[in-house]
């Protein structure tokens, strides 16, 4: 079995070659030849629902700490969440995991609807929920009584954000999908795969789903509605196409960061001078996620199953610390690229000190 991801996880193709490194220009110490586990680790976002023997080992070895993100989905059985077994999972390892909360609007046009979410979020805060997500069914998928599709800033939702501002505690925004879900497919683009393979979501075929342009703008509507709030736009806010995009955000709006997770083919796209130039000016405001995680207990997996799935999400961590440490020539999600070569202080802050800081962690 090929390393096993949960359901939205975009898994990073391996197929690199190395060079040898180039100088850097910046004043900055160059992390060339920096051991990378000198360098603390938090994986803002994944999905490791079930526990495994080797994750803790392969944590130590990344000096590493990952965030277990929620995610609420309504199927034909309800509303459907991973929340009591990353709970589980993260009391098991409390050393090792963080969490992170979930939140749908199904049921939006009900009276108690926000007191009824409140609650939720209270309990699971208390639990241990560093962080609440909310996901791309806001503008794609749920939809309230009169059939019309809810937007991250419906004003039903309100009382929600006020509550978390209260309690600071910060969300994480998956809103919209890449501009290429709107578009027809393209085996050039590094989302053909995931389009292809989840055609529900290739809003392309769905002409009823609200443009990529009206999603984006209710984004950043509630964003600039609540400056307060502190938000992490999961996979570069959705525009990881363009990196000029993703800095007008940041300039306009204090209270947003961005994390990188299953986006690095989209910035292997764009010519590296301009990323890397990217990372440098908004270092502050940039944290590294990966998308990675399991969606199969341990115990029905062979041994060898779990020896293929260590060693792919080993190799997968490896490829995108080459991608931000080194120069070295690299292919992601089949885009040719250069690697960015970041100093180690960029470094430190983009795995490390800007999680720590947005999740106010001791």
């Amino acid at each position: 079995m090929k390393f096993s991801v949960w359901f939205l996880t975009l898994v990073i193709v391996l197929s690199s070659c190395k060079t040898n490194s180039e100088n850097s220009d910046s004043k900055e110490t160059s992390v060339s030849e920096t051991n990378k586990q000198s360098i603390r680790k938090i994986d803002v976002h994944s999905h490791y629902k079930f526990p495994r023997e080797y994750l803790p080992a392969l944590h130590e070895k990344w000096s590493m700490q990952s965030v277990l993100v929620d995610v609420s989905i309504k199927d034909s059985t309800g509303i459907n969440r991973s929340w009591d077994s990353y709970l589980a999972h993260a009391q098991k390892h409390s050393d090792l995991f963080f969490l992170c909360s979930s939140l749908i609007g199904v049921g939006i046009d009900s009276p108690d609807f926000a007191e009824q979410a409140i609650q939720q979020l209270k309990r699971e805060i208390d639990s241990g929920a560093r962080m609440v997500k909310v996901w791309k069914n806001f503008g794609m998928v749920t939809k309230d009584t009169s059939g019309h599709f809810i937007q991250i800033d419906d004003s039903r939702l309100q009382p929600i954000w006020d509550f978390l501002k209260q309690k600071n505690i910060p969300v994480m925004a998956h809103i919209g999908e890449p501009e290429q879900a709107w578009r027809p497919l393209d085996p050039n683009n590094p989302h053909y795969g995931y389009y292809k393979n989840n055609p529900q979501y290739h809003a392309y075929k769905f002409p009823e789903i609200p443009s990529y342009e009206t999603i984006i703008s209710a984004r950043d509507k509630w964003i600039e509605n609540n400056p307060d709030l502190k938000i992490l736009c999961a996979h570069l806010g959705s525009m990881s196409h363009s990196v000029e995009m993703v800095s007008e955000r940041l300039d306009k709006f204090s209270n947003m960061y961005v994390e990188l997770a299953a986006r690095f083919g989209d910035l292997a796209n764009q010519d590296s001078k301009k990323v890397r130039a990217f990372f440098e000016k908004y270092q502050d405001k940039i944290l590294f996620g990966s998308d990675y995680g399991n969606s199969t207990p341990e115990n029905v997996m062979s041994p060898d199953e779990l020896k293929e799935e260590e060693m792919n999400l080993d190799e997968s961590y490896n490829q995108l610390w080459r991608y931000l440490s080194s120069s070295d020539s690299l292919v992601i999600r089949g885009q040719k690229t250069q690697g960015l070569q970041l100093s180690k202080e960029i470094l430190h802050k983009i795995y490390y000190k800007n999680a720590v800081d947005f999740l106010e962690l001791q």
